[in-house]
């Protein structure tokens, strides 16, 4: 592919999508339309991206995004007046190149590279001086038809400009294509926007070649969903679903067990290893990392977030946390960034932890509140506990060492150290720091008052 020059189109609005996002920064599965195309581009000599409408957003989301080492450059569109005159924005970073330009635009994020090189080896081997990939729809509403004589691709006519004979053609442009670079410009110069929408069609470069006894011929592959063109959220749903279905085959072949894929969505950036099963309604995003034998699900939310093997979760959101082997957490546990659940913790139903470490066989079993906290080994956290970490300013820590017993509804004023082995009575409010092996009663004395009596003398 080092005689290849990628040019991604993606200077346009995509005004169907109705939104205040450029078109290609729409997402699928954690990445942006853009990102899964120049993905495909990485063994190509460079990638040229011809940015315009928020151009400067656009290069920004690419410049961040994982690409390796990829060259990248950049050219600016600055009035949107259609492909033909965003591809001559690439001029600059194209001069004196010989090679192949292979033109595609920023919306097609279910090509493969595999298909690109085939067309491109196509293109070689036919010693063609451009060729359009096509493929055949029985729908082809909306798509440029081919116009051919032969195996040679005569014209290439847009859906608004095609007589009723035309849009009988079942045979459809792409919008990827491969052009001899010494070619390119000097068709691109001859192209007028004498068509309905008053823009330049880089399709009419092709009718440009053939009116100069140039070869173009036509690539068609079987698979129409791969050059699907992403313009309305629509669109952007059914090719989620493509790739969602790839991403869970994919697992489910390597020995992770999803028992309702129709209910599950896997980030590709996932990494889940063998005889983990995840249970339906279950989401999974970003950097995720699960290891062997888990259950997960149903009804989960994970997001970058580290888990071990044997860990159980159920009905319960995760967010950047760190989990150890045998934790069991849910159902209907939030755990928040920051936090680590060291060996066979458990997190159990209504409990909230936050940036804490909750270290070996603890348990916050039900009803409670841990936010900037170090519990030690073998703690038991009764019901309604809370650690009181704010004081409308500043987070203070709770230390509560190992084999603590704290009792039902107690609160922690932070920052406040409780020894190992100490019992916190039920219903106390601890403000200082309690010793090791202490029993702490922090409550105000009971008073029983006969207030039915007093309340009728008042009358």
């Amino acid at each position: 592919m080092k005689n290849t020059i990628a040019v991604v189109l993606a200077a346009g609005e995509g005004t169907r999508f109705k939104s205040n996002l450029p078109k290609v920064l729409h997402t699928i599965l954690g990445k942006t339309l853009i990102k899964r195309v120049v993905e495909k581009l990485k063994y190509f000599r460079k990638t040229v991206i011809i940015i315009g409408h928020k151009g400067d957003i656009v290069k920004n989301a690419v410049k961040n995004g994982s690409v390796g080492k990829q060259k990248i450059i950049f050219a600016v569109q600055e009035r949107q007046l259609g492909s033909g005159d965003a591809l001559k924005k690439a001029r600059n970073a194209i001069s004196g190149f010989s090679g192949n330009i292979l033109v595609l635009c920023g919306d097609t994020p279910l090509i493969k590279t595999e298909t690109l090189k085939e067309l491109i080896a196509f293109h070689n081997s036919e010693k063609a001086d451009c060729t359009v990939l096509t493929f055949e729809t029985n729908n082809p509403r909306g798509y440029g038809r081919i116009v051919k004589n032969g195996n040679c691709v005569e014209q290439i006519v847009e859906e608004k400009d095609a007589s009723s004979e035309i849009k009988k053609i079942k045979e459809v442009n792409s919008g990827i294509y491969v052009f001899s670079a010494p070619l390119l410009f000097p068709a691109l110069e001859k192209i007028s926007p004498d068509n309905a929408k008053k823009e330049y069609y880089l399709t009419d470069a092709v009718s440009v070649l053939n009116a100069n006894g140039k070869k173009v011929a036509g690539f068609k592959i079987e698979n129409g969903d791969e050059v699907m063109g992403i313009n309305n959220r629509v669109e952007l749903a059914t090719a989620e679903k493509i790739i969602r279905e790839e991403v869970l085959n994919k697992l489910m072949l390597s020995g992770v067990t999803i028992t309702d894929p129709q209910t599950t969505c896997i980030d590709e950036t996932v990494k889940i290893s063998n005889d983990t099963t995840i249970m339906p309604s279950t989401i999974i995003k970003n950097n995720t990392v699960i290891k062997s034998g888990c259950l997960i699900g149903p009804f989960t939310y994970i997001k970058d977030s580290r888990i071990g093997n044997n860990v159980e979760i159920r009905a319960s959101f995760i967010y950047g946390a760190s989990i150890a082997d045998g934790v069991k957490i849910g159902p209907f546990s939030h755990i928040r960034a920051g936090t680590k659940l060291r060996r066979n913790s458990r997190i159990g139903n209504f409990s909230e932890i936050k940036k804490s470490v909750i270290c070996e066989d603890t348990k916050v079993s039900h009803l409670s509140y841990i936010g900037d906290s170090y519990l030690g080994k073998d703690v038991n956290i009764g019901a309604g506990t809370i650690t009181c970490n704010y004081d409308g300013k500043i987070k203070h820590k709770t230390r509560i060492g190992n084999n603590v017993f704290v009792g039902s509804n107690t609160n922690f004023v932070a920052p406040v150290k409780i020894g190992s082995g100490a019992l916190i009575a039920a219903g106390s409010t601890i403000t200082e720091d309690v010793p090791k092996n202490a029993l702490s009663i922090a409550r105000a004395r009971q008073l029983n008052k006969n207030w039915k009596k007093k309340k009728a003398a008042g009358r």
